[in-house]
């Protein structure tokens, strides 16, 4: 579980295709004094394992469906990835709920510098809107971000300076992917209210038998 609170900006240094899909080197100097092998490591958003630890950097492997379900299979050498290390419960929660389980991938559509803030605005899969709504929480690439403005066909946060320099946002261009994920209490609620009307059905057929 994560909180959407960016602590470094890594930098792949390499990337190993193999059987199970690809093996990535991260170099973050920062971070590693924290990490342990087997920790979870938010990698834009995506939540993978540290498996090797080396003197600046680490190692991960995203298995196959990981890198086509998010934007991690297009990453080069030389790219920079937003990291986060796990929550741990006596942190401050100053994001939401985040569970490194990409949903989609979405693209931006425009970027607009108004004053010292940033206003980006993103297509996304359509299935992944009725989990939006203005002012709602959601992750783009790993960030916690609150969404300023949601039409029938995109979406738009608002991003405040700090935010746009520490993290990948500010190397983003028009037409680059990002990896989403919606709030996981939406897909819960979704969830709970499915089951609740599937047994409101039962109840009505043997009602009606």
């Amino acid at each position: 579980m994560f909180t959407g609170l960016i602590k470094e900006i890594g930098t792949i240094k390499s990337i190993k295709p193999n059987s199970s899909g690809k093996e990535f080197i991260i170099q973050a100097p920062k971070l590693m004094q924290e990490i342990a092998i087997d920790d979870s490591i938010a990698t834009n958003g995506v939540c993978l394992t540290a498996t090797e630890l080396l003197e600046d950097a680490f190692k991960i492997q995203a298995v196959h469906v990981t890198l086509e379900k998010s934007n991690l299979g297009k990453l080069k050498v030389g790219d920079k990835v937003n990291l986060e290390l796990a929550l741990r419960p006596m942190d401050r929660l100053g994001g939401h709920f985040v569970q490194g389980h990409v949903n989609g991938i979405g693209r931006f559509t425009k970027i607009l510098q108004k004053g010292n803030n940033w206003e980006m605005s993103l297509s996304a899969p359509k299935d992944l809107f009725k989990y939006m709504i203005n002012e709602g929480s959601i992750a783009i690439d790993g960030i916690s971000l609150t969404l300023a403005k949601v039409t029938e066909t995109e979406i738009t946060v608002s991003i405040i300076p700090h935010t746009y320099e520490n993290t990948i946002l500010h190397t983003k261009k028009i037409g680059d992917s990002v990896n989403i994920e919606v709030d996981m209490m939406a897909k819960y609620l979704e969830n709970f209210m499915k089951f609740d009307q599937q047994q409101k059905t039962f109840e009505q057929l043997v009602k009606d038998a």
